[in-house]
């Protein structure tokens, strides 16, 4: 290879090139608790107790680790969507307080 030109990630060779809907190292496919709670304008509090008692977004395990997949935060946000108040399922509550 020549001077200046980046080496080419293993089984790059010939390869076909990513498709546009691969997450870049600028965004991360899956979220920690608090970059998931920045994302969606809540409290990382409010979706650990989501977790425990339903009604908030689908997360992954990882061992230990809890992470969130971005699709399944943007599905959260989509089911979430309502026109007015009176739309049905506005106002059932998920959880308890």
């Amino acid at each position: 290879m020549a001077a200046g030109h980046p080496i080419p990630p293993y089984g790059a060779a010939g390869a076909a090139p990513q498709s546009a809907s691969a997450a870049s190292p600028a965004e991360p496919e899956f979220l920690t608790t608090e970059e998931a709670a920045a994302l969606l304008r809540l409290s990382p509090r409010t979706l650990e107790k989501q977790r425990v008692l339903g009604g908030g977004p689908r997360f992954r395990k990882f061992g230990a680790r809890v992470v969130y997949a971005r699709a399944d935060l943007r599905a959260y946000a989509d089911r979430n969507t309502f026109g007015m108040t009176s739309d049905p399922g506005y106002a059932v509550r998920d959880s308890v307080r």
